[in-house]
């Protein structure tokens, strides 16, 4: 286990990822900021849905994430369709406007990430993309506590590890909002 100065220092390299963040976001489109572009990447990535689900998502209260979504009906880029199950409620989804802007903000993603990490070779890029996504499956992961009580599993059965959603060949991976 490594030594808790090893975990401190971790810490403040993790809070250095605000700033890496706000880059990003600086690239979006002026037509389309931050929780527009979050709502458009959650709709792509579970489908439509509620408000009060993308509201959880974007885990932020209905008031944030209404104007989020008028933003995005402005743009022509969400609909809003009565629910199938219930017609006092709204189902949101992504347009094919939507699509094409969610691919245009991953094309400026990739663009300032490709110029900033220029000097990367590809395979510490793919050992970054790894160390991630271990480290949000570690916070996402039910505890190892939990998994060592539950015990083995049964004959026959695997453990299947984290699975992250692909998306298609033709978008690419959601903007970091």
């Amino acid at each position: 286990m490594a030594a808790q100065t090893l975990y401190a220092e971790l810490a403040r390299q993790l809070n250095s990822i605000g700033a890496l963040r706000r880059g990003l976001l600086r690239a979006l489109p002026a037509d389309c900021p931050s929780g527009p572009a979050a709502t458009l990447s959650l709709l792509h990535r579970h489908g439509e849905m509620r408000m009060s689900r993308l509201c959880e998502l974007l885990a932020v209260d209905m008031s944030v994430t209404s104007r989020h979504v008028a933003h995005a009906v402005d743009g022509g880029w969400v609909e809003r369709a009565p629910d199938p199950g219930d017609r006092r409620s709204r189902l949101l989804r992504l347009t094919p406007e939507g699509t094409a802007k969610l691919r245009e903000l991953h094309e400026r993603s990739a663009v300032l990430l490709s110029r900033q990490l220029a000097e990367w070779s590809d395979g510490e890029i793919g050992d970054l993309i790894g160390m991630l996504e271990r480290l949000r499956c570690s916070f996402t992961a039910e505890p190892r506590e939990l998994r060592e009580r539950a015990g083995p599993p049964a004959a026959g059965e695997h453990p299947e590890p984290p699975r992250r959603q692909r998306l298609p060949e033709a978008v690419p991976p959601p903007t970091p909002v």
